[in-house]
């Protein structure tokens, strides 16, 4: 699923801000209104929260993305597994994670319905 695993994964990357800062309104558009998420942290976050923070970003983390694979689980509905971490000013890698996002096509294109984010050991 080449096409659908490039898809979704443009689609993610923008929520990792990669070089611009992402609106509000496009994040409406992109997380699904019943969103949520379970961070890296293990602490769940509402749509509203995670809106409010990525919208307020003035620098962009510098995230470090690989390994798409985007799997369909039903009609309209399909499951994007990566790994991530941020890279520090001093080219440390920290925050290092194995991500997982159930995302749902809508009326509206691909939304983003559920994401969740477990701690892997920093590269």
């Amino acid at each position: 699923m080449p096409d659908l695993t490039a898809e979704l994964q443009a689609l993610e990357s923008e929520l990792h801000h990669p070089g611009t800062r992402i609106t509000r309104e496009r994040l409406e558009r992109l997380l699904h209104p019943e969103f949520t998420e379970v961070g890296r942290s293990g602490r769940p976050y509402t749509r509203e929260t995670v809106i409010t923070f990525l919208a307020a970003q003035v620098t962009q983390p510098d995230v470090a993305a690989a390994n798409y694979v985007a799997r369909l689980l039903g009609p309209g509905v399909a499951l994007l597994t990566y790994e991530s971490a941020q890279n520090s000013a001093d080219g440390t890698v920290d925050l290092a994670a194995r991500r997982s996002s159930v995302w749902l096509q809508t009326e509206m294109g691909w939304q983003l319905f559920y994401h969740q984010g477990t701690p892997a050991p920093d590269a």
